[in-house]
This record gives C-alpha cells, sequence and structure tokens, in this order.
C-alpha cells in the first residue's frame, strides 16, 4: 500500500487530478454514469485516483452495489485495467472543483459556483444518462438549489442538466460518519440502476 508522510502530501495541495472519462462515442463507451466528487484529497492528487484516501468508502461501496465486478485497490491509485473497467462499464468521475485541498470545507462559494458551471458544460458535451453528485451540501452551493434534499433530483426542462437524470449521493469520505459502505451501497446501486449500468 502506498504511504506519504505529511509534508510529502502536503506538497500535493492545490495539485489537480484529471477526469476519468475517456474517449467520447463513437471512439470510446457511452458514458452511462457520471459520479462527480467535491474536489481531490491530497492522497487523490498524490496516486491520480478519485476517491483514493485510504478511509474512502467509495470502491467498496460501488462493488458492494454491483456496480464494479471488483473492489478497486483505491490507496495505490487506478492501474489501466481498472481505468478500462469502469470505462467500459459506462463509469466517469469529475469533480466540482478540481484543485486539490486537505478537506473540501477549505474551498470558497465561488469556486464551487465555478465548479457547477464547469460540470454543466461537462454534462452538455459528454451527455451521461446520469449525474450523481456525492455531497448534498457541495450541490446547494454549486448550484443555488437551498432547499435540495438527498436522492433524485427532480427533472427540470431549464435544469443544468437537462436530459440527464439528477441524483445527490452520499458523500463517501471516512468523515460522513452517517454513512457505511452498506447504506453508500444502496444510494449509488439506485443511481446505478436509472443509468443502466446494473439491472433493477
Amino acid at each position: 500500500m502506498a504511504s506519504f508522510t505529511r509534508a510529502e502530501l502536503e506538497a500535493f495541495r492545490d495539485h489537480e487530478v484529471q477526469d476519468l472519462l475517456g474517449p467520447p462515442p463513437p471512439d470510446g463507451p457511452t458514458l452511462k454514469l457520471l459520479f462527480v466528487g467535491i474536489n481531490p484529497g491530497l492522497w487523490t492528487a498524490a496516486v491520480q485516483t478519485h476517491f483514493s484516501h485510504p478511509g474512502n468508502r467509495f470502491y467498496p461501496a460501488l462493488h458492494r452495489a454491483g456496480i464494479t465486478g471488483y473492489e478497486l485497490s483505491r490507496t495505490d491509485g487506478m492501474d489501466d485495467a481498472d481505468r478500462a473497467h469502469m470505462l467500459e462499464r459506462g463509469i466517469g468521475i469529475t469533480n466540482l472543483v478540481r484543485r486539490a485541498t486537505v478537506k473540501a470545507s477549505e474551498l470558497t462559494k465561488d469556486e464551487l459556483r465555478e465548479g457547477g458551471e464547469r460540470l454543466t458544460r461537462l454534462v452538455a458535451e459528454r451527455r451521461p444518462r446520469v449525474v450523481a453528485i456525492a455531497g448534498i451540501t457541495a450541490y446547494r452551493d454549486a448550484f443555488g438549489e437551498r432547499k435540495a434534499v438527498p436522492g433524485r433530483q427532480p427533472d427540470r426542462i431549464d435544469g443544468p442538466f437537462a436530459g440527464a437524470a439528477l441524483w445527490v449521493v452520499p458523500n463517501p469520505s471516512g468523515l460522513n460518519a452517517h454513512e457505511t459502505v452498506d447504506t453508500l451501497a444502496v444510494a449509488y446501486r439506485a443511481a446505478a440502476v436509472e443509468a443502466g449500468v446494473v439491472a433493477g
């Protein structure tokens, strides 16, 4: 397992992590389900893999939900086979804000709003079937939806993701003590069923 000192991780502050998307059709597979994190943590920036902190439950929850065929190694970062596995299943990953921080609370509301605008453009370009944003507070700040609640969001013709179903799912960070791998798996599976990644 990869390991870093606090000083080594601090060197990755403000670094970016590339989106996991692959080429658009017809050169690449259809993007069915786009997961959206808040922003990369320092460990994620260090290994260049989303949701990769040892305490993060994202990949265990994906496997528990049947979204992936095996549990991807999060601490050492994805290899090419892992990336291909995700993309072949129609799964992509991006973030609202690209720069890495220790905690998401370090981000400003302006950064989150700008991230929401970037995400809107990305969804219009790549046209995923379902967008799943991991974190209700970040979603409210990014899109000004102060009364939004977790789960499937109402379809809106004038919304930022017209044409894609929008889910707000729990953040898998280990700091989110209200959730377990099992509860995360239930939420992620619901979005994946609508996306056609897994059977209902």
